[in-house]
């Protein structure tokens, strides 16, 4: 076993070729092996083996640099620079987190959860190398489907600007998790259908035909797209930006790659290195559906019926709204599958939009379908909607346009950790004038939220958590829920319990439990965070002495802190907000980070029992 002997970098740099391949072939193994188990994203990061061993094999880490983007490439990496005996641990709790992390270790240049941000990264690594007269190369790795987001291009114009000697690889596998949009081979078409090249096979056009005859005409056309595509190379953008080009070159060829590699360390100024993979190399399952194995789950001995998730639950609702109204359009940020708008794109394909790994342009794009009379609903996770905050405030929200905002993965979503937990959504979202925010209790009020989101003729916000939902029975037909109305669901007399989204069932489970102690909840689901049902609220308060807030979203500036700023004029009770504190919370099952942060019912309970033995002080 060659991996056995292998732990670090400089363990590769002693490895024959022979052994290489070996490497290779028992890293996918470990991978697949551990990740059967964990769950991660498995595709992504069996298509960079042989380019991980060649980048270990020319450079040495951690003086020279290495940023990959986005980190689920870099689990090769991850083995091969110590990690390997706690590889195990992945993404659970206390264990290796599934994406770089500085903290982890020094072999991790830059934390990478979000796509595109490589290049800016690593030119800021180079400068600030350079400025501090430190040694080391600076490479970034960033995969085709993050070259449909805007900053990766700002990062290459700065860099070609700058000229600093900084490495770019580009790793071409023509799939980011589903197929890409708008990447290498759509900048090919663009340049052959340029208005110069466009005269200039008409004119072929003309001639061919005019010698040949029409039959003839068909068969060369191939011969002519190639002759054009060869005239014009990919690399034609990169050398426009002030970067040399290299490739491209066979990303499953160890020596070529290694090879490549070291000529190019020796040039001076930006470089970039176009390499194609394969995603889900060595894995034939992987291979043959890279986009159902860019993220998988642990495999479960004995799968047993369970209720559907919520973004089914949401899926299943667009469309049975959308076949009633034609303008109601779908739109999403390069994640079909992962937000449910797969399924909506086979039912009302024309109406279906992936706009790449672009999130601004999305909601932009939404605002302009929507200022011309359409019914754009907006379909992204809630830790990549952040990264269009300007978009929502200026393009959405100032115009008052109606755009539906369905956010996914709202909350602790689990092992993916910090980078991807949808912690702050109700806080940036609530500070925005115009925006309604909402977070159904359960899966079967999120059907009738996302209804009442799309007929409100405002911008609406429906927020809802990774997984399933718990169970309930879906009543029908769909019906509008009157904006900013909150629900009373058990009536006590010594403690109010404002619960809102995932954690109202928790809170209505706890109350059952307090009953045991002796204390008396009321619960209520407050499922609009903005506005808030101001009417209800300050009645509750005025009959309750005690008030507690409870939501999946940070504490500072979320639900609680929506309440605390309508009853700090006048409410003289003691009011407890519970939520996720004021830090970066790790990698682990939702289960756990939930019990560890206080909103599931054993929390609820010990905090409400806390607070009302404050009646006897």
């Amino acid at each position: 076993m060659v991996l056995e002997k292998v732990n670090y970098p400089e363990d590769i740099k002693k490895l024959s070729k022979e052994e290489l391949e070996q490497l290779a072939r028992e890293l996918r193994e470990f991978i697949i092996s551990v990740v059967e188990k964990t769950g991660g994203h498995l595709a992504s990061s069996l298509g960079v083996v042989e380019l991980t061993i060649a980048l270990l094999r020319v450079f040495s880490p951690p003086e020279d640099e290495i940023v990959w983007d986005v980190g689920h490439q870099s689990y090769p990496y991850k083995i091969l620079t110590g990690r390997k005996e706690k590889f195990h641990t992945l993404r659970q709790y206390g264990g290796i987190s599934g994406f770089p992390s500085i903290k982890e270790s020094p072999y991790d240049a830059f934390g990478t959860g979000h796509s595109s941000t490589s290049i800016s990264a690593a030119l800021g690594i180079r400068v600030a190398k350079r400025l501090k007269g430190e040694e080391g190369k600076v490479i970034a790795v960033i995969g085709d489907g993050a070259l449909t987001a805007g900053q990766a291009y700002e990062g290459l114009n700065n860099a070609g600007q700058l000229g600093e000697d900084l490495i770019v690889i580009l790793n071409d596998n023509e799939m980011s998790i589903s197929k890409n949009i708008g990447a290498i081979s759509n900048y090919l078409t663009k340049l052959t259908t340029g208005e110069s090249l466009r005269r200039a096979k008409e004119r072929l056009e003309e001639v061919t035909k005019k010698l040949f005859g029409e039959k003839v005409y068909k068969g060369l056309k191939r011969v002519e797209d190639l002759i054009v595509k060869g005239l014009f190379p990919p690399g034609m953008l990169f050398e426009e930006l002030g970067f040399r080009y290299v490739g491209p070159i066979d990303g499953h060829d160890i020596e070529t790659l290694e090879t490549t590699l070291k000529n190019v360390s020796k040039m001076k100024g930006p470089t970039l290195v176009h390499v194609l993979t394969k995603k889900g190399k060595g894995y034939r399952p992987a291979e043959e559906r890279p986009d159902k194995f860019h993220g998988v789950s642990p495999r479960k001995s004995s799968p047993e019926p369970r209720p559907p998730t919520y973004t089914e639950v949401f899926a299943t609702t667009l469309i049975d709204v959308a076949e009633k109204d034609e303008r109601i359009v779908g739109i999403t940020a390069a994640m079909p599958s992962g937000t449910g708008l797969d399924r909506f794109k086979e039912r009302f394909p024309g109406r279906y939009f992936d706009v790449g790994i672009a999130e601004q342009h999305a909601v932009t794009f939404a605002a302009g379908l929507s200022k011309e009379g359409l019914k754009p609903v907006v379909a992204i996770y809630s830790t990549f909607l952040q990264r269009a905050y300007d978009q929502i405030i200026h393009d959405v929200a100032l115009q008052e346009l109606p755009v539906v905002f369905a956010i996914d993965r709202a909350g602790l979503v689990g092992e993916d950790g910090a980078t991807h937990h949808g912690a702050f959504d109700l806080s940036y979202l609530r500070a925005i004038p115009n925006m309604i925010v909402s977070a159904p209790k359960d899966e079967e009020e999120l059907r009738h939220l996302i209804y009442t989101a799309i007929k409100s003729g405002k911008p609406f916000a429906v927020r809802y958590p990774r997984g399933r939902g718990y169970g309930v029975k879906i009543r029908e037909p769909l019906r509008e829920i009157p904006v900013g109305s909150w629900e009373v669901l058990r009536e006590g007399k010594d403690l109010l319990i404002l619960a809102t989204g995932w954690p109202v069932y928790q809170a209505l489970k706890a109350s059952e439990e307090l009953l045991k102690e002796g204390v008396e909840a009321t619960v209520v689901n407050a499922r609009f965070i903005k506005p808030l049902d101001e009417e209800l609220l300050k009645g509750l308060a005025e009959r309750h002495r005690f008030i507690m807030t409870v939501e999946e979203n940070v504490v500072k500036g979320g639900f609680g802190s929506a309440v605390d700023e309508f009853l700090a004029p006048w409410y003289c009770g003691k009011l407890v907000n519970l939520g996720i504190p004021d830090r970066f919370i790790e990698h682990g099952s939702q289960e756990l980070l939930r019990k560890i942060v206080g909103i599931d019912a054993e929390g609820i309970k010990k905090k409400a029992l806390q607070l009302v033995k404050l009646r006897s002080s």
